[in-house]
């Protein structure tokens, strides 16, 4: 390796301007860039919150593809992405890097629009060898040398698409390249028999004593001539590859190097250098420590998995909450409710501590399941219990559901199993962007027939809406923000809410608010704002999105004949459209009607309050809609039915 000509006392990083700079980097510069980089990723991590044990643990599986490929040329495709920011320190983001995750500033995930070397956008785990391959096939449709890397974790390789695109991969026999970070974690620690089959592993020391000694042995045997020593050399990496997770990855036809310590710049690149002139795909079995080089994040990578903003010296966190969260309260609900019902299951997909779900496993291990990162088979899964007179509850984040849609629709709507599906995250999650919003589920999940769709207004009415949906009978959604709740007080006693029907939180008599979820405070603070300026508006917490309580909201609308709905999620298909629906088959229309939502577009990470802000769903935006609808002085209606969506 060639030795980079430093400025005195300027650092290593500072002086990466592009991806191609590392390659005249000498061992020891590399060594000294990877701690850098490092650094860097914890102060920023520090102030901004973000993704930190998986950052820190590909800082030197980094820098080796950044040093054999050329990203500007090659393609590499991180899977999930959180693991990307030492790809951005090093593809000419440094400048940028303080805005990691803030409105306006670089995004968390890899960005197509963001970097040229950044090759696909991405956020929902299992994609990268699918991507991979489809450049890959590309490249050789258009006669391109370039090379493509796909890297995905241990975690990701739970889930079905990963084995889908590998049987693919060993039919084309393209040049595709894998790279499996196996860090024994995906949040948290990876569960199943495919964990535990990746996990068997040789030490590198006796790995390579092992093999050294039977090629040792071969060139003893006299008469071999060079290609009978070929093929019996294949067959001791045959041999070796028996006793590490190499078998199952030769039986897809894809070649296998490894297990490589992850965390040894030179044989990394001794590695990446090889497969790069294999013919055929080839996987190289990579084992990193998630967390690697803070001792905070090394003892407790799950916790460090993604976080806010926390004190770089002893680990903790900066902000404490107010309030209890709406995952923590839904942990407690489903403990008190499995103490006295013993058909009730937990399941969750690789996220027992996100969901808050990891109580219930503690107090009810036999009637807990994480499935890893496969919510195809989590809710099908649930499917076959509920047939067998159980009440599984699977517990997952909205923008996830998203990935079993079919099997929602199929294997439990179809046949009106009791499935609840608890979605955390619902609406706008905040920094970690449009990847993990959770802004589709009342579109896509109302129009399947027998779901039952819910939101909670508070903490309190999530508990018994939690009852609610396990009593139904049938199948269920509730959905609930991420983040604090409102601090209400918690009922003791469970009860089961009446299905379809809301509740009048305030009386008006000029305009109407309905709300859904977590909009329903939002539009009671606007209904106070707007009584200061003259203007009566009456509040309806709608409870339900389907069944929607028609003769509630009818009923009010023709008192008022001014409505608005506010609701945070896409405005197509969603509880503003319910409502509109509702109107049109009871042969009514109010003489003003607005939506508020978000509209048919995107919304980009930043702050949740920034983004409501954005999406016009925040009390200000309700405060100006109604007065856009109201002429207060005279109660005249100055605006026909219309809509607001995200600015």
């Amino acid at each position: 390796m060639k030795g980079l000509k430093l400025k005195k006392k300027t650092s290593l990083l500072s002086q990466i301007q592009t991806p191609s700079q590392v390659r005249n980097l000498s061992s020891q510069q590399l060594t000294e860039l990877a701690q850098e980089i490092r650094d860097r990723i914890i102060t920023t991590v520090a102030e901004n919150g973000g993704h930190l044990a998986p950052s820190l643990g590909v800082v030197e599986l980094t820098l080796a593809i950044h040093y054999v490929f050329d990203a500007t040329q090659d393609r590499i495709i991180w899977d999930v992405g959180h693991q990307a920011y030492a790809h951005k320190l090093l593809t000419g983001r440094q400048d940028q890097f303080h805005t990691l995750r803030q409105f306006g500033g670089i995004s968390g995930f890899p960005k197509r629009a963001e970097s040229r070397c950044d090759a696909f956008d991405t956020g929902h785990s299992g994609t990268s060898i699918s991507a991979g391959l489809g450049m890959t096939v590309a490249n050789d449709l258009k006669q391109s040398s370039a090379r493509v890397v796909s890297v995905i974790g241990d975690g990701s390789m739970t889930g079905g698409i990963a084995f889908e695109a590998m049987n693919h991969a060993g039919d084309l026999a393209k040049n595709l390249i894998i790279v499996l970070n196996d860090n024994e974690m995906s949040i948290s620690p990876n569960v199943g028999a495919l964990s535990s089959f990746l996990s068997r592993k040789l030490s590198g020391k006796t790995l390579m004593y092992l093999k050294r000694e039977m090629e040792n042995f071969l060139k003893s045997l006299p008469s071999l001539g060079p290609n009978i020593l070929q093929m019996l050399r294949r067959s001791v990496d045959s041999f070796v590859s028996f006793f590490t997770p190499g078998m199952l990855f030769q039986a897809l036809e894809i070649h296998y190097i490894g297990p490589i310590n992850g965390h040894r710049l030179d044989k990394l690149i001794n590695a990446f250098e090889t497969a790069r002139d294999v013919e055929g795909p080839v996987l190289i079995h990579v084992l990193t420590h998630k967390g690697k080089g803070y001792e905070p994040a090394e003892k407790d990578p799950t916790s460090f998995h993604g976080l806010g903003p926390f004190d770089v010296r002893t680990g903790k966190g900066l902000s404490a909450s107010a309030y209890q969260s709406y995952t923590k309260i839904f942990g407690k609900t489903m403990t008190k409710l499995g103490e006295s019902d013993p058909t009730i299951v937990g399941i969750t997909a690789a996220m027992p501590q996100g969901t808050g779900l990891d109580c219930f496993g503690k107090r009810f291990p036999e009637r807990f399941f994480d499935v890893g990162i496969a919510e195809q088979h989590a809710v099908t899964f649930a499917a076959g219990l509920a047939s067998q007179g159980f009440k599984p509850v699977v517990a997952i984040y909205s923008t996830f559901i998203q990935r079993a849609f079919d099997q929602v629709l199929h294997d439990v709507c179809l046949q009106n199993l009791p499935v609840t599906f608890a979605l955390d995250r619902g609406g706008i999650v905040g920094e970690d962007g449009p990847t993990h919003h959770g802004l589709f589920d009342m579109s896509f999940l109302r129009c399947i027939p027998n779901m039952v769709l819910m939101a909670p207004k508070d903490e309190n009415e999530l508990q018994h809406m939690l009852k609610t949906a396990v009593e139904h009978g049938g199948p269920a959604a509730l959905r609930y923000p991420r983040g604090d709740g409102l601090g209400v007080t918690l009922d003791e006693e469970l009860v089961c809410l009446p299905i379809g029907k809301g509740e009048v939180l305030r009386e008006g008599s000029d305009l109407l608010l309905v709300g859904i979820g977590s909009t329903v405070a939002t539009s009671m603070e606007a209904a106070t704002r707007l009584e200061a300026a003259g203007i009566s508006a009456a509040v309806i917490n709608a409870r339900f999105v389907k069944p929607l309580d028609r003769e509630l909201i009818v009923s009010w609308a023709k008192k008022t004949q001014c409505v608005i709905t506010v609701e945070e999620n896409a405005l197509q298909g969603g509880f503003g459209s319910a409502v509109l629906e509702a109107f049109q088959e009871e042969a009514f229309y109010p003489k003003a009607f607005t939506r508020l939502g978000v509209g048919d577009e995107f919304v980009p990470h930043g702050k949740q309050d920034i983004l409501r802000g954005l999406c016009g769903i925040d009390a200000d935006a309700i405060e100006s809609a109604a007065h856009r609808m109201i002429d207060s002085r005279h109660g005249k209606i100055l605006h026909a039915i219309g809509q607001t969506a995200c600015r």
